[in-house]
């Protein structure tokens, strides 16, 4: 048992970091303290206003154990690597998982590239990033590829000059052809300085030029080429278009702020290198319940730069946070150059912070909208259809279907709907084993009483747990069934319940002549069904997709049949021949088309059986010739 009294005695005045762990041993929260003695102890202390969340969390905590580092900088490292490696239920989250693109210049080489990059190295290599946009990056790289002619390929240069012929780069004139020796080291780099001086933002001597290469081109009547030059122009503009926000120092900075309510929180950085912006990035933040706006944007820059490869020489806040200054210090040694966090008041800059708050504020306006419209196609067509039919606590659905032709190869459908999403890992198809015909009420009760018998006699064994994992779909009843049709359907379903002594409701979905839904069939009685309800679109949803997964299971049987029939047809063909023709030739048409050398190549087929095969599909096209 652990003694929180004895143990609080023990905690040291000392840096360091400690982990609270609830009565599972999962670790809850982690948090960092100049003073060890002191910080943890205020969690145990009463009536010192700490906010729902946190007494909430203190309920929880079974133990806790620290960590003792020699500052407050190392117990700020720690706490971000514990956090990002137990994602602890009670710390303010980042949920990002995303990698941000660069341009990289790899200018260490002899003949440089430009090159898309997820990773900022230190390397021979020249950087510009992070961006938002791939697809921009991309656009960016082609455009500069074009323009100043550099290679795109990865040989070693000048080491393989001359050894293979050039690539397509080269004819259709967009390469030099290095690997050619059509052009020397010092006049690639001058192509080269030029790519990077386009990429600092200096446009004006290639818009120029490209200008300047359109009229001539006109003038000597070379318009395929005049063309050519414009709509390069017209890139290069574009390009320039997207840099109009500048900012007069030319720094590197971030501008950070939020937009919270109880639940959510959304940071927006707008990303200015070279003192344009060059893009935006809004940021999801969990587990803000309880905490201020100075804490989650504490939270969220300690959280974003520990996994950011780039950071930039200021940061721009939008209010005061904690730990300023040992930030400041964590981020400079991360850089390996001085960065500064400041909080703008008045100017430029603060109004780049308010428009930043504005656009977090947009995001999380409209994902609340996004998520009230989604709950109402979901949740919220549940409870429709549970109103409907006056049945509670619904959550699970599942719905049923029998796909066959004319009784041939009878099959079964169970879908699973829960909270008014399909749940795809929990759909089965049944091979119907004991119906021969076209009976489907027949093949419905097997395969409801098979997924039902199969569920039962999972809820019986003792380690329940394990078998929820392995067989979730059988083991978990649902809250009610939906079938594919009206009264008999329905009577078939409640057949079956009756005989196992299982009491789960059941609905059918009852169709007009043209085969759309037009209400409910439940207790007897046939409920009519407002066709522009969510209700009513989540039923269509329901019924559509057990039609689909019953028929695509049905269709992919039926040409496992048809290819296995038309080989076993052949004399001396079985199983074992047959998987290794269909190995060898991957179709029936391959098999239709081989002569008898090429049948006997196969694994397992002889040369008689080789001659065999090729008569038994050129048979009829031989009788068709003779008569």
């Amino acid at each position: 048992m652990f003694d929180f009294e004895e143990e609080l005695k023990k905690l040291p005045a000392r840096p360091g970091v400690y982990i609270m762990h609830d009565g599972n041993d999962t670790i809850i929260y982690v948090g960092k303290a100049i003073n060890l003695h002191n910080r943890v102890r205020s969690y145990f202390r009463k009536n010192i206003g700490r906010g729902p969340q946190i007494d909430k969390m203190v309920t929880q905590i079974a133990r806790f154990e620290y960590i003792i580092t020699d500052s407050e900088l190392e117990a700020l490292v720690l706490e971000n690597n514990l956090i990002k490696e137990y994602s602890p239920r009670y710390n303010t989250m980042l949920k990002d998982d995303k990698t941000y693109p660069y341009i990289k210049v790899t200018v260490g080489e002899a003949y440089p590239r430009v090159l898309f990059s997820r990773e900022m190295k230190k390397d021979k290599s020249r950087y510009f990033g992070p961006y938002t946009s791939a697809a921009a990056v991309k656009d960016t790289i082609e455009l500069i590829n074009k323009l100043y002619m550099l290679r795109t390929c990865n040989r070693s240069l000048p080491r393989e000059e001359g050894r293979d012929r050039p690539c397509l780069n080269y004819h259709i004139k967009q390469c030099m052809a290095p690997c050619q020796g059509n052009i020397g080291q010092e006049q690639y780099r001058e192509r080269v300085e030029q790519a990077l001086d386009f990429l600092n933002g200096n446009y004006r001597p290639i818009l120029k030029e490209l200008e300047q290469k359109m009229q001539e081109a006109s003038e000597n009547l070379e318009f395929e080429d005049a063309m050519k030059y414009r709509d390069l122009h017209n890139s290069v503009k574009q390009v320039a278009q997207k840099q109009k926000i500048t900012d007069s120092d030319g720094e590197d900075k971030d501008i950070i702020a939020l937009a919270a309510d109880e639940n959510d929180a959304v940071v927006q950085v707008f990303f200015i290198r070279d003192g344009k912006l060059i893009g935006r990035e809004h940021f999801y933040m969990t587990h803000v319940s309880g905490n201020g706006r100075a804490q989650i944007l504490l939270d969220f820059v300690k959280q974003f730069y520990a996994g950011t490869p780039f950071i930039p020489r200021e940061l721009m806040l939008q209010e005061e946070i904690e730990d300023i200054a040992i930030l400041e210090r964590w981020l400079s040694t991360r850089k390996g150059n001085r960065v500064y966090i400041r909080i703008p008041k008045k100017g430029t800059k603060e109004k780049l912070v308010e428009l930043a708050a504005k656009n977090a504020a947009l995001v999380l306006s409209q994902d609340k909208e996004k998520i009230k419209r989604e709950e109402g196609r979901t949740i919220g067509a549940v409870k429709e259809i549970a109103a409907l039919i006056g049945v509670e606590g619904i959550s699970r659905m599942e719905a049923y279907d029998i796909s066959n032709i004319s009784g041939f190869a009878n099959v079964g459908s169970m879908v699973v709907f829960e909270k008014g999403k399909p749940k795809r890992s929990d759909y089965r198809k049944f091979k119907i084993k004991t119906v021969s015909g076209p009976d489907d009420y027949a093949c419905m009760k097997e395969v409801l009483t098979r997924r039902f018998v199969h569920g039962m006699e999972e809820q019986k064994s003792l380690d329940l747990k394990e078998l929820e994992k392995e067989f979730g779909s059988f083991t978990k009843f649902p809250d009610l069934i939906l079938m594919d049709g009206g009264k008999g359907q329905v009577n078939i379903a409640l057949e079956v319940l009756k005989e196992l002594e299982i009491n789960i409701p059941v609905c059918g979905m009852v169709k007009d002549d043209n085969h759309r839904t037009r209400g409910l069939y439940f207790n007897n009685e046939e409920i009519p069904i407002d066709r522009h309800s969510e209700g009513f679109k989540l039923v269509t949803r329901v019924q559509d997709e057990a039609h689909r997964f019953a028929i695509e299971y049905h269709r992919s049987l039926r040409s496992k049949t048809q290819v296995k029939s038309v080989l076993d047809d052949i004399p001396g063909v079985g199983p074992s021949r047959r998987k290794a023709l269909m190995r060898h030739f991957k179709s029936i048409e391959e098999i239709k088309g081989a002569g008898v050398e090429q049948l006997a190549q196969a694994p397992e087929i002889p040369a008689h059986i080789a001659q065999g095969i090729y008569d038994f599909f050129h048979k009829d096209k031989e009788c068709a010739e003779e008569g």
